[in-house]
């Protein structure tokens, strides 16, 4: 079972569905003592990163969910979720976040238009460390639908498994051993995103 975290800033039902389409059994969920059980999780996530942070510390669910993963538990981060496993966020002020992956999240320059919304390229990263491969499949030719004001500057950069570019170059997917994510929204991308969830899906299964 894939359980998707409910904290009340994610676009749940989108991820559900697309999930259900390709043939995965998957639930809503919002308790630590469902993610205690759950085979994966999914955070997904639209909105500020201190207001998310804030609903998971509120419902208890910090520490569940990093120390699932630490005992091995796939987990993928969608949009503000893939920011959440960084360090620290600079988001309107200074926050930290999971500490699942190093590095932080910062705003795009003034010299593009912010929010950075619509399709954008992936560009896989051949120098990326890959166990199991999330992004398995996917070339440069592909685009994914990205709204994002903010992206990671992880410290290790094989770690990013797919790039994009938007006045600068910015990870559009990431992974590091079972911590996997997304700043693009696969639901949203066609049969790129759907793909990239099956990839998901079948390294959880």
């Amino acid at each position: 079972m894939i359980s998707i975290i409910d904290y009340g800033a994610g676009n749940l039902k989108s991820v559900q569905h697309a999930l259900s389409t390709l043939g995965f059994k998957t639930e809503i969920i919002s308790s630590k003592e469902k993610i205690n059980e759950s085979d994966a999780l999914i955070l997904p996530g639209v909105g500020a990163f201190q207001d998310a942070m804030d609903q998971l510390v509120s419902l208890d669910l910090v520490d569940p969910i990093r120390e699932n993963v630490k005992k091995g538990k796939p987990i993928l981060g969608i949009c503000l979720g893939l920011q959440l496993f960084f360090e620290t966020s600079y988001e309107n002020g200074k926050w930290a976040g999971l500490s699942l992956l190093e590095g932080e999240i910062v705003r795009f320059q003034d010299d593009v238009k912010v929010p950075h919304m619509g399709w954008n390229t992936l560009i896989p990263n051949p120098n990326a460390n890959l166990e199991k491969g999330i992004s398995a499949g996917i070339s440069e030719k592909d685009y994914a639908y990205f709204v994002h004001s903010y992206y990671a500057e992880p410290k290790k950069q094989d770690e990013v498994v797919l790039w994009s570019d938007y006045g600068v170059r910015f990870p559009a997917a990431v992974q590091k051993g079972n911590v996997y994510g997304m700043q693009f929204h696969p639901e949203k991308s066609s049969e790129v995103g759907m793909k990239l969830l099956k990839n998901f899906g079948e390294l959880v299964t």
